[in-house]
């Protein structure tokens, strides 16, 4: 069967539901009120509705044909060169063409300056279609905003316009074979010349989208260490290095020396190239010079708080991508709930009446309820991040724009690492659904688990966001974050009250109290080691809050109207605050213990 389909019945995609878009986007976060600020005068519900139905269209007809096929055909590395299935390039240049790119950008970059909320779910049609073909724009993006950021106008003038142009595209380069997590051990260096550039020498792993023959150049934003520097994290600077060098007039120079070393062959997300690249190792000699040509970014010594932010964006993009994955598995498993005959009613005693569809098993019924609620609860975790990005950057107060810098602070890492946990969670209940069948190559929802795997890993693993969650945002500023997350709530608890959703707010409520209070009792404790030893489970219960809270929401954007669409989010609403909301108690139960079995294990004892 190979190819998966990608629509059912009339207007109703296996990709993602435009419904429910529509749903969080105006019933819930009333997007189209920011067309009354300045940067978004331009915009109307109409051009917003106009972009996500062009992205529907181009991710249906280019994007996800070719998702098993770049599976079932990585990345190859031939005579040094990345070979790719000639699909990706062509689905690539539709996107480029359709001006989808720079849908952000400001006009100057030829952008669309369209608001990060409603930018986030046109990009979310193309993950959800082929997580590894969108994947080249989505690093090029955020190399490009960091560049906007905090590079120099003539490194804007040189890199951004060809990115947001889509002739180049963009990476980052952290990781080194010897240091993942660990940016303080990286040993990439950076010699200083005297005409102003510097000489890396080194190696970087994991580096998707690091080499290919999609663009005529590469982007390479690169952190190393400049010799003399502080240690630690502290000495980390960060530099361009492009793949091949550009000349005063924007033509490509001669190749730098950043050289192919190898490909890494992945569980899933095939269609992304993933490399080891050596710099410097001679191969190139620009200039006859040793090392490869690198250009730093602001000042020396403070890459790693740059790259920050395209890591940030980066936490938050991979947290709606394995949101959407998790979705697309949800509406495969629910189209084949719904016409795949098997059984008969427990209630039915005749063996010979027809087999029922297996949604009528209320045990289908509840995986796919499960699965809803990961999927929906994490897309509307994903826009909510989205939509505070607008108020932080176009709020008209100050003040507005400060509460919601501090509020995205503090849900960064839960934006990242809930969908990451739980998206793989639906796509795996997708494969149950499907029976033996799912566990075939016939059905595509064994891909999608396998391509949203990765995601609790790359960005900062899901032990990396709970450290930052339980050891720096909650405790950042006096703890004025985890106040402020707790205040929003609240007051969307109050707003409940004395309605049908009174239940949940109290249980929320109840909830939040728990949260504030094992929080004093973590840090109470003392040890810092000790406190940290269970932030994992701190981060699960904190995402199951907070996605609890964002169910209540959606529950009261539903209102009075009683379509089959709304009646189905408050069931899910229903079925979270029931079955998904207590199990935040038991996890408090044990932090609140101060357990040390964790800790107390040594590892000759494994």
């Amino acid at each position: 069967m190979g190819l998966r389909p990608t629509l059912t019945g009339v207007g109703s995609s296996l990709i993602l539901s435009r419904r429910d878009l529509d749903f969080l986007l105006h019933e819930w976060l009333d997007v189209e009120s920011l067309t009354k600020r300045a940067r978004f005068t331009e915009h109307s519900r109409e051009t917003f509705d106009a972009v996500l139905d062009l992205a529907e269209q181009i991710a249906t007809d280019h994007f996800a044909p070719h998702n098993r096929m770049a599976d079932e055909n990585e990345p190859r590395m031939v005579d040094g060169k990345v070979e790719l299935i000639p699909e990706v390039a062509r689905a690539l240049k539709v996107f480029v063409d359709a001006g989808l790119m720079a849908g952000e950008f400001d006009e100057e970059f030829g952008g669309m300056q369209l608001p990060h909320a409603v930018g986030q779910a046109v990009f979310a049609w193309f993950k959800a279609a082929n997580v590894g073909t969108s994947a080249y724009p989505f690093l090029t993006m955020a190399n490009a905003r960091l560049l906007i950021a905090h590079g120099s106008r003539e490194q804007i003038d040189t890199y951004v316009r060809p990115e947001t142009e889509g002739r180049w595209f963009g990476t980052m380069a952290l990781s080194e074979p010897q240091a993942g997590s660990s940016l303080a051990d990286i040993t990439t260096r950076a010699e200083p010349q005297d005409d102003g550039t510097y000489r890396l020498t080194g190696n970087k792993m994991w580096i998707s989208g690091g080499d290919h023959e999609l663009t005529e150049n590469i982007v390479h934003l690169v952190l190393a260490k400049i010799p003399g520097g502080p240690p630690g994290v502290k000495g980390i600077s960060l530099f361009v290095v492009p793949k091949f060098l550009v000349n005063p007039d924007g033509s490509l120079g001669e190749r730098n020396d950043v050289v192919l070393a190898g490909l890494n062959h992945k569980m899933g997300y095939r269609g992304t190239t993933n490399t080891l690249l050596n710099f410097g190792e001679g191969v190139h000699t620009p200039g006859g010079r040793a090392g490869a040509v690198g250009f730093l970014v602001g000042e020396q010594h403070r890459g790693l708080t740059y790259m920050f932010h395209m890591m940030n964006e980066a936490r938050i993009g991979v947290g709606m991508g394995a949101t959407v994955l998790g979705y697309t598995g949800y509406l495969h498993a629910l189209e084949y709930a719904r016409t795949r005959t098997q059984g008969r009613p427990a209630g039915s005693k005749d063996p010979a009446s027809p087999p029922v569809p297996i949604i009528a098993h209320t045990d289908v019924r509840r995986m796919l309820l499960a699965a809803k609620t990961y999927a929906e609860g994490g897309l509307a975790l994903g826009l909510y991040c989205a939509r505070l990005v607008d108020e932080e950057q176009t709020a008209e107060s100050e003040a507005a724009r400060a509460r919601a810098h501090l509020l995205l602070e503090m849900l960064t890492p839960i934006a990242k690492a809930w969908p990451s946990q739980w998206g793989p969670v639906a796509d795996d209940l997708a494969i149950q659904v499907h029976g033996g069948y799912g566990y075939t190559r016939d059905y595509p929802v064994e891909q999608f688990y396998r391509d949203n795997r990765l995601n609790p890993i790359h960005e900062g693993t899901q032990g990396i966001q709970s450290l930052d969650l339980l050891g720096r945002k909650v405790v950042m500023q006096g703890g004025a974050g985890l106040t402020l997350l707790t205040e929003t709530i609240t007051a969307t608890t109050a707003r409940a009250a004395g309605t049908e959703w009174a239940g949940f707010a109290a249980d929320l409520d109840a909830a939040v109290a728990r949260l504030a209070a094992v929080t004093a009792t973590l840090w109470g404790a003392g040890d810092p080691e000790l406190t940290l030893a269970n932030s994992h489970v701190y981060l699960e219960a904190a995402g199951h809050l907070v996605v609890g809270w964002l169910w209540l929401e959606q529950a009261l954007a539903t209102g009075g109207s009683r379509t089959d669409f709304h009646e189905g989010k408050r069931q899910a609403a229903r079925y979270f605050w029931k079955w998904e909301l207590p199990q935040v108690h038991h996890r408090f139960d044990l932090l609140e213990s101060l357990d040390r079995t964790v800790l107390d294990t040594p590892e000759n004892w494994f």
